[in-house]
């Protein structure tokens, strides 16, 4: 019914982050050189964006699922689950399980992701000259 809205309230709040991040980094960089000496680590900020991402876009998923099945509608209360009492306290209850285990599922997966990248970030690059190609 509205599970999507939870994920969208985190998707707002690491959007806000974000672009905190991005002003204090436009405020305190003082060159190109001190961003581009070190390639092999992903920067924090490239993983948020992973992760604004990826709620945003799960976000718009579920509402157009949502949409297709005739829940929201493009009038006040826009929830159709919201015009009866009955069903707004089920609309809840939904968002607090359905919507709570989405956000922090695809928050897992992003940490996940997170870890990876900075195993592969730290492995040696191959030697080309100890591998040489026929």
């Amino acid at each position: 019914m509205a599970c999507f809205v939870v994920p969208a309230v985190e998707a707002v709040v690491v959007s806000a982050v974000d672009k905190c991040m991005r002003k204090k980094e436009i405020a305190t960089s003082t060159s190109e050189t001190s961003v581009s000496e070190n390639l092999a680590v992903v920067p924090f900020r490239q993983k948020i964006k992973w992760l604004t991402r990826m709620l945003w876009g799960g976000c718009v998923l579920l509402a157009f699922e949502h949409l297709w099945h005739g829940e929201i509608v493009p009038w006040f209360p826009f929830l159709t689950a919201m015009s009866d009492p009955g069903e707004t306290t089920e609309m809840l209850r939904e968002m607090a399980t359905v919507g709570v285990t989405m956000a922090a599922l695809i928050t897992v997966v992003w940490l996940v992701m997170c870890k990876v990248a900075d195993v592969i970030a730290k492995r040696p690059a191959p030697n080309d000259l100890q591998n040489p190609v026929n």
